[in-house]
């Protein structure tokens, strides 16, 4: 996608012509500036120290320590999933770069821009295994966009602008600049704006013309389309667009994982999210589906199960700005590359002309997709053990915060609940770690989100394992004054581990009791770490004392607040399809167990 789109880079100031002299540190603190960057994160170390230096002078960058680089990297993730600008996170050489590593394939798999900047050990140290020193380019070498390694402070400036040039562009992504200790000490004029040198790397943006009308041919004479939204439709901005070809075509929309809040929850034509814990009505649109429009998805394993067998009849128009996608795992029959923001306007032009202004006759494809949502509702069953359903929990978060809140989940059973019961109405109102599932991305990330948009409700809605990973950045939410929400989903377990464990084998609870909220012992003690923490600390027990913490958290915004809601371990994900097997599994189950719901 075109850079202006991610409001990356207001353009730099013309070139003068005595360009003053700077040291490599400095350099990197002065292209952040003038690249429009206002907050970064990053914790200092000793190959990384000389930018530090001028980064305390800067009155234009806000730097935001944080406890471990990972959170850095999962701030830098949430910053720009919630604001469409680019994140940016800076560590030390050696275990501050390789803490990085996880946070940048997370970013790499959901496409989030995001530009990490590394220190490296002086270059005549290289390959001695010196002290801290790790190949961090090569290491991050298939999980980036690219990886630079800056030797010369000369370069620096270049380097850091073709950086944020290739995260914001094309398929947005992780960019790596590792630049060495002796680079940053050096002196060498500061050249601004420097010549930007990408040979090869040219992103297409406006599709074929051919291929718009192939396109419109078939939605207008398809009888049972489904636009299959992917979460390139939210990194590209193109909710509008995808509106306006939604109700032009008349055609049902499902939105993946990535893509909640791409298309309103509340609109008619939106079947829900489809693969392993989806919809009824989005699993089998997608099934008996005789054409699929796929607007920036991948056919994810989770969305397609066995993928062979995957919409079996339809016909595939697959619109992406990466063209290796295309193709990867479904052949298309219309391949698209381009920018979605301007397919979907040409796209929805091109339909407009061939049929006339008039919508497809799909009544009959309406009325059975109707009846699946009459019949299979989303719902959930009470726990038997006297417990809190999760999925009330989560349903109340939603409903008592609102529509323009922020919601970051970890990964797990309260993932795919925040994904199936919070109302997204909007893009960039749900964060989560879709192709990596990580373990610890909610905490940093609804940091991240809340610097990025202070005047919105930010939830970081958690596990208890996964709260574990990454709760030391309560303690940077509190110093700093970012007040994010925390409601860690406490049932005391691994709960998706513990599903598959209760669904395939035997119920056999193999290491995944984690003993944070059921009976007398709680290692830790949620509350207790909280506060230790500087949060305000709550923990509940019983639905009718839902609401009124959830009130008293979004009321609270002087400091960070962390609800332990205690849950039952028995509360299962439905639907879901299992691991491996057709999505006609759910036509399966649906025709030959007549009380066959959601739920059950």
């Amino acid at each position: 996608m075109p850079a202006e789109t991610l409001s990356a880079v207001p353009r730099p100031p013309a070139r003068t012509q005595a360009a003053p002299v700077l040291t490599g540190a400095q350099a990197v603190v002065r292209s952040l500036e003038l690249l429009g960057v206002t907050d970064v994160f990053g914790l200092p170390g000793g190959a990384i120290l000389p930018v530090y230096d001028p980064l305390m002078d800067s009155t234009a960058l806000r730097h935001i320590l944080v406890r471990h680089e990972q959170g850095a990297g999962h701030a830098a993730e949430g910053y720009a999933s919630a604001s469409n600008k680019i994140g940016v996170a800076i560590a030390t050489s050696g275990p501050g770069a390789t803490n990085l590593v996880t946070a940048i394939a997370d970013a790499y798999m959901d496409s989030v821009p995001i530009v990490c900047i590394t220190g490296q050990v002086f270059s005549n140290l290289m390959g001695t295994d010196a002290f801290q020193e790790a190949d961090i380019v090569g290491i991050t070498m298939p999980i980036t966009k690219h990886s630079f390694l800056v030797k010369d402070a000369s370069e620096i400036p270049g380097a850091i602008a073709a950086a944020f040039e290739i995260a914001g562009t094309g398929r947005p992504g992780p960019v790596l600049v590792d630049i060495t200790k002796d680079a940053q000490q050096a002196e060498a004029p500061f050249i601004w704006p420097p010549k930007i040198d990408l040979p090869g790397y040219r992103p297409v943006t406006k599709a074929h013309g051919k291929q718009i009308q192939a396109a419109a041919q078939l939605i207008l004479e398809a009888k049972k389309p489904v636009l299959y939204v992917g979460g390139g439709v939210i990194r590209s901005q193109a909710s509008a667009e995808l509106l306006a070809l939604a109700e032009a075509t008349g055609a049902p929309v499902v939105t993946t994982l990535m893509a909640r809040g791409a298309f309103p929850d509340s609109h008619p034509q939106q079947l829900g999210m489809p693969g392993m814990h989806g919809t009824v009505p989005a699993v089998l649109a997608l099934q008996d589906a005789d054409l699929l429009v796929s607007l920036g998805a991948r056919f994810d394993d989770r969305v397609t199960g066995k993928a062979a067998l995957f919409a079996p009849h339809a016909k595939v128009v697959h619109v992406d700005i990466d063209p290796a996608e295309i193709g990867k795992i479904r052949a298309a029959d219309v391949p698209i590359v381009g920018d979605l923001k301007d397919v979907l306007v040409d796209l929805e032009a091109a339909f407009a002309k061939a049929s006339g202004g008039d919508k497809p006759d799909i009544t009959d494809w309406w009325a059975f997709l109707d009846g699946l949502r009459a019949e299979f509702p989303l719902g959930y069953t009470q726990p038997t053990d006297g417990l809190m359903s999760p999925q009330y929990v989560i349903s109340r978060i939603g409903e008592l915060t609102g529509p323009e809140g922020v919601f970051a989940s970890g990964v797990g059973q309260h993932q795919m609940w925040a994904a199936q019961f919070i109302k997204y109405e909007r893009p960039n109102a749900w964060l989560n770690s879709g192709g990596a599932g990580t373990m610890g991305y909610s905490v940093p990330a609804a940091m991240g989100a809340k610097v990025a948009e202070p005047d919105r409700q930010v939830w970081a809605i958690d596990g208890d394992g996964c709260f574990q990973m990454t709760n030391q950045e309560l303690a940077t939410c509190a110093i700093n004054n970012i007040p994010i929400k925390v409601a860690i989903i406490n049932n005391s377990s691994l709960g998706m581990v513990r599903q598959w464990q209760t669904l395939f084998y035997d119920g056999r609870y193999s290491h995944t009791n984690l003993n944070t909220g059921h009976g007398s012992i709680r290692i830790p003690d949620f509350v207790k770490l909280a506060e230790a923490y500087g949060c305000l600390a709550i923990r509940v027990e019983k639905e009718e004392d839902v609401d009124a913490a959830i009130k008293t958290a979004l009321e609270t915004n002087d400091r960070p607040v962390v609800i332990d809601f205690v849950v039952s371990a028995d509360a299962m994900v439905w639907p879901m399809v299992p691991q491996g097997v057709s999505n006609s599994y759910v036509q399966y189950a649906r025709d030959h167990a007549p009380a066959f719901e959601q739920g059950d």
